[in-house]
């Protein structure tokens, strides 16, 4: 045999070997796991009791399901960001095996083919990128299945805690394996899916003041994250389609099968599978309920209330033809509730008031919504209270519970557990909703008081009660039982019925921003008209701060805490300036889509009427009058009391430990002049205008705030000082808009105008008689600010507005 022969025989001869020991040394999975603890479920778990590491029986290879990972215990911090209960990423994938090893890979659900072509398929699987999360050693197989050893991903950082930490600027932090393990008592497996939890430890360095606020030890957090492992839902579930009007969110990806000429957009609503026993039947009960589970953590009276707010989407649900479709009930002692198979309403403490917030487990295939999950903040019905003990001063004697006020507030959490509840049936924000007489709870609701003819406040209108009209009809959209040959039309009806009621659909992005022009569209309102309402608003402001003081505090809470309690009273009026100032520049439109036979309604411009109410409205808020603290309070607000600390809620001056009778008008003053300036408001005034004289113009804004800021004289005190303090704030802004690359050469040409004016004030400042030298010298330092800005280019460095204090979430 030929040299080179005889090598490449011994070489293959080699690797048989190899190849056959390898595979005789690997055992057969009943074989390796002997001694282990088993839980036979949708992939079967296998724990050595010895290690404490978890096995999974992987059966399923090249076999999609959903996995989901969640964050169980979480950090306790609004501003951080990781809540108990918190849903992370939602993935389609699969195991792979190659060889020895087994592959988890995220498949890229978003860009599809539905053509039935395997081969455009493959296509476009080839063209954009999958995500291998985890590789896997094959420890032990059998002749259908294989065995890895899932504990090292089960123990990395799937929720990105350490990401998070270091974008919230808390320090560097690692995961710590030597402090971190399987949690087994949350480790279960069941027909359809197989739950997996981790306690993990993350050690770091420099931590940063968020994370030393809620840590027992701040350079080692320990938190839990859990994964879910969930059989794919069968085939029968009916994807429906979104409509911008519809009230839902929308489930998208990008079909590149599309015929030419047709949108590769496909969006779907996400929503629970439901179906009626009886599809022919008016009303009929549903195959299987949708059924939510609040935590049984939540202590009375607050239970209750959160139970009979979620059970009012019974209602609408009943509306759309269902009997009993929808039940609430408590969680069950022995459920997991991060288990997929329970939709469950959390109630969640933190250091500090946060965002309460509705999350759902979704195919992304359909938009099948297979858990829905509520967080709710523990600390926010408490800020009610505070908001109506400071308007009302209900402690006459110091001793009083007042039944009525915890009453307002547990009407708020009733109307937050459902509105969480509905963001986890699929629906979104309606921030028009408030116009419609509250017509959904899918809106930001703000208190709604009034003032008696006693002079006492009511709050028996303060929060509505039951579901909405808008929320029935958009239960009917998403959950109405229709056939395939019906359902277009009846959608159809859904939608124009919604017209005839009158009801408007307007959500985030149009609502949320500062510059927002939608004239019903506000976070934090009521009434019908904006500007009436703000005027309102402040007549309740101004009564209840002429009477604030000891009759709003409690026996035994120091005199300082008035300070906290001021806040929220004194700022009352800030989301309705947010909603009245959208008038102004302000354009009616909605998600329209064009129909056969429909004219379009278009956008109309706000008319020039209601948008001088509104800046008439705004315009008041500038005047000493409505800035002005009252003398009463300003003689009872003492500096901290021993023991006692300033916190978030505390009012940020610059008079050191004693209260700063000018923080508070400052940053009320700020607000105002930035909603009115900002510059896409501006920018609408001058095209609105220019495309229709009768339109307001962004001339006529100005004037009239320069009027009101500058031209309006305040002879001495406290009124002296607040106009003082206006002018600058708003000379500093007229400068900055008349360079910000933000607003058209048409509008710094305004305001250039005013700022030359504001530069031409006196200069002498040789009176320096008692009476005159204040007014004086502040007329020569606003000059010359202006003048510094001129030749510079900037604002001089010196002054800079004091920040707001915190409002959101109420």
């Amino acid at each position: 045999m030929p040299k080179t022969k005889f090598i490449k025989h011994a070489t293959s001869a080699l690797l048989l070997t190899m190849i056959t020991q390898a595979h005789a040394a690997i055992k057969s999975i009943d074989s390796f796991t002997e001694t282990f603890n088993h839980f036979p479920g949708f992939y079967s778990v296998y724990v050595d009791p010895q290690t404490a590491n978890v096995y999974l029986d992987v059966d399923k290879l090249d076999k999609p399901f959903l996995l989901q990972h969640s964050l169980p215990y979480g950090v306790g911090s609004n501003d951080i960001g990781l809540d108990r209960g918190q849903l992370g990423g939602t993935y389609v994938a699969q195991f792979e095996r190659i060889g020895d090893k087994v592959l988890l890979k995220a498949l890229n659900t978003y860009y599809r083919a539905s053509a039935e072509n395997a081969a455009e398929k493959q296509s476009v699987q080839e063209a954009f990128a999958s995500s291998v999360l985890q590789g896997f050693k094959v420890v032990a197989e059998d002749s259908d299945s294989v065995l890895i050893d899932y504990t090292p991903y089960l123990m990395s950082d799937v929720h990105g805690v350490s990401r998070r930490l270091a974008d919230t600027k808390q320090g560097n932090f690692s995961l710590d394996n030597a402090r971190s393990a399987v949690f087994l008592p949350r480790t279960k497996a069941f027909v359809k899916n197989t739950e997996l939890e981790a306690t993990l430890t993350f050690g770091g360095s420099n931590p940063g003041e968020y994370i030393k606020q809620v840590s027992a030890d701040p350079y080692a957090v320990t938190v839990h994250q859990h994964h879910s492992l969930i059989e794919l839902p069968d085939d029968k579930y009916q994807p429906r389609q979104f409509h911008p009007q519809s009230g839902y969110w929308s489930i998208e990806h990008k079909d590149y099968s599309a015929p030419l000429g047709q949108s590769m957009y496909v969006r779907y609503i996400p929503r629970h599978r439901l179906e009626k026993k009886d599809p022919s039947a008016a009303v009929s009960e549903a195959v299987e309920p949708i059924i939510y589970y609040l935590d049984p953590g939540v202590p009375e009276p607050v239970r209750s209330a959160l139970l009979e707010g979620a059970s009012w989407w019974n209602g609408a649900f009943e509306a759309a033809g269902y009997k009993n479709a929808f039940q609430v009930k408590m969680l069950p002692e022995s459920a997991d509730p991060m288990d997929v198979r329970y939709n469950v309403i959390q109630w969640v403490h933190r250091a500090t008031r946060g965002w309460s917030y509705g999350s759902s487990v979704i195919d992304p295939r359909t938009g099948e919504i297979l858990k829905g999950h509520v967080t709710l903040g523990s600390l926010r019905v408490r800020q009610d209270i505070l908001i109506a003990e400071s308007l009302a001063a209900p402690f006459k004697t110091g001793n009083e519970t007042n039944e009525t006020l915890q009453a307002m507030a547990l009407d708020r959490i009733r109307q937050l557990s459902a509105h969480e509840v509905g963001h986890t049936l699929g629906i979104a924000h309606n921030f028009s909703a408030s116009v419609k007489d509250r017509a959904s709870v899918m809106d930001y609701p703000h208190p709604l008081l009034s003032i008696s003819d006693k002079g006492e406040l009511d709050v028996t209108q303060g929060y509505d009660k039951g579901i909405g009209i808008w929320d029935k009809q958009v239960i009917k959209y998403g959950y109405g039982d229709f056939t395939q040959s019906t359902q277009n039309n009846a959608l159809k009806a859904v939608l124009a019925e919604n017209k005839t009621l009158g009801l408007e659909f307007i959500s985030d992005d149009d609502a949320r921003a500062q510059g927002g022009s939608h004239p019903t569209a506000h976070l934090w309102d009521n009434g019908n008209d904006p500007a009436d309402e703000l005027n309102r608003v402040l007549e309740i402001r101004q009564k209840a701060l002429s009477r604030f003081g000891i009759e709003n505090l409690k026996n035994g809470e120091a005199l300082s805490q008035l300070e906290e309690r001021l806040v929220p009273l004194y700022l009352f009026h800030r989301y309705q300036v947010e909603a009245a100032v959208k008038l102004i520049g302000g354009e009616d439109y909605s998600y329209e889509v064009r129909e056969e036979g429909q004219t379009p309604h278009g956008i109309q411009v706000v008319a020039r009427e209601r948008q001088l109410a509104a800046l008439k409205a705004i315009l008041k808020t500038l005047t000493p009058k409505e800035l002005m603290i009252p003398e009463s309070v300003l003689a009872l607000v003492p500096p901290k009391a021993y023991g006692e600390y300033k916190t978030r809620e505390s009012v940020v001056g610059r008079t050191g430990l004693s209260f700063d009778a000018m923080a508070l008008p400052e940053v009320a003053a700020a607000q105002s002049l930035t909603l009115l300036l900002n510059p896409e408001r501006v920018n609408r005034l001058i095209q609105q205008k220019a495309r229709d004289s009768k339109n307001l113009g962004l001339d006529t804004v100005l004037f009239r705030t320069y009027q009101q800021v500058f031209e309006t004289e305040e002879k001495t005190g406290m009124a002296l000082l607040l106009s003082q303090r206006t002018q600058i704030l708003a000379a500093k802004q007229f400068a900055e808009m008349s360079v910000s690359d933000k607003v058209s050469p048409e509008a710094q040409a305004m305001f250039k105008r005013f700022v030359h004016k504001l530069a031409e004030l006196p200069q002498d400042a040789s009176l320096f008689d008692s009476n005159k030298i204040g007014k004086a010298t502040f007329k020569v330092y606003l000059a010359e600010q202006i003048r510094w800005f001129q030749e510079h280019g900037k604002w001089a460095d010196g002054f800079k507005a004091l920040p707001l204090p915190p409002g959101s979430p109420i």
